[in-house]
């Protein structure tokens, strides 16, 4: 609970900025920072390389110390390398991803990602550990100095300098480095961590493990091709919406990525609670992995991992006229269309992940980067075909073609492997209840004008889908509550 709550809070504060960011930014300045930060989750996949699933694999079986030691020096070395290649490449960098005007920030990344894989591994040995109140200590005292640096730098900095044109402080002032200043308070986030992070970082020492290395790479490696897929299949679409969108110029695509950006961020509930399970679960599933009702206790996780799910979706959908003021510029909200798509669609990432864990148990990550590699050539096939045509609504759709056949596809694999009891036609019901109810609501609202009607109804929808899973579901819910399970 630990784990998922600090999680849930450190995700959804960081969210905050959302508002925020889309108030203060333009369009294309904020799409510039969504390109920035799609391509910063591939690089923190080189400098990871899978070392911190490894280091949970190996971690609960052998000697933690001399694994710890040795993921994090693989982990350091790698980065050294690629920041180094970073610092180098600044400028034809920065023209890959149509920010050529600021190679500066193709630095700033490469001491985000660097100060960020030096957290790594010690975040992992927290988990693993069992000690989650400091780990979600140090994640939301993280988020808060993100938000406080990052209004420092772009509100109050620019009317300090205006009052004090001559001091220091107004020098560093520049206008149209937002993203800049972006990533600088995301510096300052990594360093208070390392500071709070000392004493696992202390104990690291420079003594690596070349036979223990070699075994944890042969289980690693096929999870950076996981890796790497994932990263296509969840943020490269902005990336070639900057490329292949046809609105006239870089700086219109660069309003269209700002604008799909904005509205991806209201699929807020999916993926705070996709982060969350992530958190928790990974180590979780690794140490139930041995116990004899192992895979029943797969099974009742996904059940009420996926109506969870449901319940946020219609959360969302049935009240998107008032999670859309989340985004403060109402020209973005020509994008809200794909919002709904997605929601299903980051659904669908969410049972993935949770039915992954077959491949991770059965030491068979090969077939998990086959799986998302396939997503991958999904997600850029749709992107290439048909973005110039239809802009971000093809991006969603690649999206969700995507996640729903890796999901598809992991289920059918993952039970000839790893046969777990899942409750499939249940949980399939669930879910196209909760679309029909969708389906309702947007008939009522195309019939109704009257706004506190249509969210009496909408509540009525949201409120009766929960009683209906509660009559459902009630022997194992009083289990649950009643501690029997």
């Amino acid at each position: 609970m630990w784990y998922g709550l600090s999680s849930i809070a450190a995700r959804f504060i960081s969210y905050l900025l959302t508002p925020y960011l889309t108030f203060k930014l333009t369009e294309a300045a904020y799409g510039e920072q969504a390109i920035v930060y799609s391509f910063i989750p591939f690089l923190n996949v080189i400098v990871t390389h899978g070392m911190e699933t490894a280091y949970f694999r190996f971690g609960s079986k052998e000697n933690e110390e001399k694994i710890y030691h040795t993921s994090s020096i693989s982990m350091i070395m790698v980065t050294t390398i690629l920041v180094s290649c970073l610092l180098i490449g600044a400028a034809p960098i920065a023209n890959l991803l149509q920010i050529n005007l600021h190679p500066e920030y193709i630095k700033l990344i490469a001491w985000v990602v660097a100060l960020d894989a030096l957290t790594t591994i010690p975040f992992a040995r927290l988990r693993l550990e069992g000690k989650p109140k400091k780990y979600a200590f140090i994640k939301v005292g993280g988020i808060l100095i993100n938000i406080a640096a990052t209004y420092a730098l772009i509100s109050l900095l620019p009317e300090y300098a205006k009052t004090h044109k001559e001091s220091f402080i107004a020098s560093l002032n520049k206008e149209g480095f937002e993203v800049g200043y972006i990533l600088i308070a995301n510096i300052l986030q990594n360093v208070f961590v390392l500071l709070l992070l000392q004493k696992e970082i202390r104990a690291l020492r420079l003594n690596i493990d070349f036979k223990l290395w070699s075994q944890m790479m042969l289980y690693a490696l096929p999870l950076i091709l996981v890796g790497f897929g994932g990263m296509i299949n969840e943020t490269m679409d902005r990336i070639m919406l900057g490329w292949w969108a046809n609105g006239g110029s870089p700086e219109a695509n660069k309003e269209l990525v700002g604008i799909y950006s904005a509205c991806y961020k209201l699929a807020i509930l999916i993926t705070i609670s996709i982060q969350a399970f992530r958190m928790g679960a990974e180590p979780f599933f690794f140490k139930q992995a041995q116990s004899e009702n192992a895979q029943k206790t797969y099974a009742r996780v996904m059940k009420f991992f996926v109506i969870t799910l449901c319940i946020m979706f219609l959360g969302v959908v049935l009240y998107l006229d008032i999670w859309k003021l989340f985004i403060r510029k109402p020209s973005m909200y020509v994008g809200l269309r794909v919002v709904p798509i997605l929601l299903i669609a980051n659904m669908f990432l969410g049972v993935y992940y949770n039915l992954s864990i077959w491949y991770k148990l059965s030491n068979k990550t090969m077939a998990g980067a086959w799986i998302t590699l396939l997503g991958a050539v999904i997600t850029i096939a749709i992107n290439f075909l048909l973005i110039p045509r239809f802009g971000y609504m093809a991006s969603a759709w690649a999206t969700f073609f995507c996640y729903g056949t890796m999901m598809v596809v992991s289920y059918k694999w993952g039970q000839k492997v790893y046969y777990v009891p899942y409750a499939t036609k249940k949980l399939i019901a669930y879910f196209v209840i909760a679309l029909l109810l969708y389906g309702i609501n947007l008939c009522i609202l195309w019939i109704s004008n009257n706004t506190a009607f249509n969210y009496l109804f909408a509540t009525i929808l949201l409120v009766g889908f929960i009683a209906f899973v509660a009559r459902i579901e009630k022997k194992e819910l009083n289990l649950i509550f009643n501690k029997k399970i």
